[in-house]
C-alpha cells in the first residue's frame, strides 16, 4: 500500500506553517513524516513544527536549501528514500514548500522510478494571504515600499508567475487571515482565485487559522485509474475510504490552458516555456533578486520598538518576510514572530527560556543587508549584526 504525500504550497507569509501545526495536534494519533522546506539559514518554520508536534507520532526533516523544486535528487529524493525504511512506521506525508518554491516538479518527482511505488500524491493545497490578495499585492505593476523603480518590474513579474503557477497546481486553494473579512469580500476573493486558476477542484475558508484534516489529508484525487479488477474489489470492499471526495477525474498531466502567465524570464530575454525541474532552476539562475539573511543580537529587546522596527524596515527595503525568535525585556519566554511585509504578528512560547539572543530571517528582492543592519540597531537601540 503506497503511502499518501500532502504537498502543501503558498507564496512566502501566506500561513503555511501554522495550518501545518494546527492539523499536526488535531492528529496526534496520527503518524505523519513532514517535509519542511525553508528560504533561510535558520529554521523557523521548523522549529514551530517540532513544538506543534511534540508528543504526536511526528517526526519532521529540514530541506534547508530555499528551493525544493530546483535540488530535488540532492535533497528531497534522499529523505523519501530514507522513509522507506520506516514505511510500515508512517501514515501520511506532508510536505511544505518554501514559499518561492513551484509544485510541479515535486509532483512529478513522485513518479520516478525510485519511490512512485511506495507513495501516492494525495492532493496539493496552495494556501493564499488573502488581504494581500485582494489588496492586489499579487498583480504585476503593484510597487512594494522600498524597492528601487528599476527592479520593480522584475520582482512583479516573479511574484506574480510563482503565484499564478502555485494556484493552477493546486487541488485545495485555502484561503487563510479571512477573520476580518466580510462576506463580499470573501466572494471577491475567491473569484480572484477562479480568474487565476479556474480548473481549480475546490476552495476552502481558514477561520482562525485552521483547517479540517479531511480537507487536507485523505482526498484521494490523484489516484492512478484503477482495472477492472480493482473495480470490481472496490465495489464490494466498503467502509474503507476516510477523505471527503471518493473521485474526482483525474487531471495531473493536464496541459495548462495559458502558459504564457507563468513567463517570469522576459527579463533575461529567455522565451516562455513550461516549468520543470531543470527549468525552474533556470529561472533562478536568471532571478538571483531573491535573497535571505539573517540578523542576530545578543541582548533582550523591548517588544514595542522591535514591531516598530520591523515595521520600518519593510517601508525602506524591498523585504517581503521576516520571521524568527527574539529574547524580549522583562520577558521569561522567548517571542515567536513572523511579519508579512508591514503586518507584524507575536506571540510568546509556552517554555520558559533565558536564552538573551535574538535571530532573524529577512526574505526580500534585492535587499540590501548593511541597511536593513543599520535600521534595526537604530530603532531597537540594541546591536544588530
Amino acid at each position: 500500500m503506497k503511502i499518501p504525500v500532502t504537498i502543501v504550497t503558498g507564496f512566502l507569509g501566506s500561513g503555511k506553517t501554522t495550518l501545518i501545526c494546527g492539523l499536526l495536534k488535531k492528529n496526534p494519533d496520527r503518524r505523519l513524516a513532514v517535509l519542511v522546506n525553508e528560504f533561510g539559514e535558520v529554521s523557523v518554520d521548523g522549529a514551530l513544527l517540532r513544538t506543534a508536534g511534540e508528543g504526536c507520532g511526528v517526526e519532521i526533516h529540514d530541506l534547508p536549501n530555499g528551493c525544493i523544486c530546483c535540488t530535488i535528487k540532492d535533497d528531497f529524493l534522499p529523505i523519501m528514500q530514507q522513509l522507506l525504511g520506516r514505511k510500515n512506521q508512517i501514515d501520511h506525508v506532508i510536505i511544505e514548500t518554501s514559499g518561492l518554491a513551484l509544485p510541479a516538479p515535486v509532483m512529478r518527482a513522485l513518479s520516478w522510478p525510485e519511490i512512485r511505488n511506495d507513495f501516492q500524491l494525495d492532493a496539493v493545497l496552495t494556501v493564499v494571504d488573502t488581504p494581500h490578495l485582494l489588496d492586489g499585492q499579487f498583480e504585476s505593476g503593484k510597487a512594494i515600499p522600498g524597492a528601487n523603480s528599476t527592479d520593480v518590474p522584475e520582482h512583479l513579474q516573479s511574484v506574480e508567475s510563482i503565484l499564478n503557477e502555485q494556484l493552477e497546481n493546486a487541488d485545495v486553494v485555502v484561503l487563510n487571515k479571512i477573520d476580518d473579512l466580510s462576506e463580499t469580500a470573501l466572494l471577491r476573493a475567491e473569484e480572484l482565485v477562479r480568474q487565476k486558476a479556474p480548473k481549480v477542484r475546490f476552495l476552502e475558508l481558514a477561520h482562525h487559522a485552521e483547517l479540517d484534516t479531511r480537507l487536507c489529508m485523505g482526498l484521494n484525487v490523484h489516484e492512478e485509474p484503477c482495472t477492472h479488477a480493482d473495480h470490481n474489489h472496490e465495489h464490494h470492499d466498503h467502509g474503507h475510504h476516510h477523505g471527503p471526495v471518493k473521485h474526482v477525474p483525474l487531471e495531473l498531466d493536464r496541459p495548462l490552458e495559458d502558459q504564457t502567465q507563468f513567463d517570469g524570464h522576459s527579463h533575461t530575454g529567455i522565451g516562455t516555456h513550461q516549468h520543470g525541474e531543470h527549468s525552474h532552476e533556470h529561472f533562478h539562475d536568471h532571478d538571483t533578486g531573491w535573497q535571505s539573511f539573517v540578523l542576530r543580537s545578543k541582548r533582550p529587546i523591548e517588544l514595542e520598538k522591535l514591531k516598530v522596527a520591523l515595521r520600518e524596515v519593510t517601508l525602506q527595503q524591498p523585504i517581503l518576510r521576516s520571521k524568527g525568535f527574539a529574547a524580549i525585556r522583562g520577558k521569561h519566554h522567548r517571542l515567536v514572530l513572523q511579519a508579512v511585509r508591514s503586518r507584524v504578528q507575536t506571540y510568546f512560547e509556552g517554555a520558559h527560556s533565558h536564552d538573551p539572543h535574538s535571530s532573524l530571517v529577512f526574505i526580500g528582492y534585492h535587499p540590501r543587508r548593511d541597511a536593513v543592519v543599520q535600521l534595526m540597531s537604530e530603532l531597537t537601540g540594541e546591536e544588530w549584526q
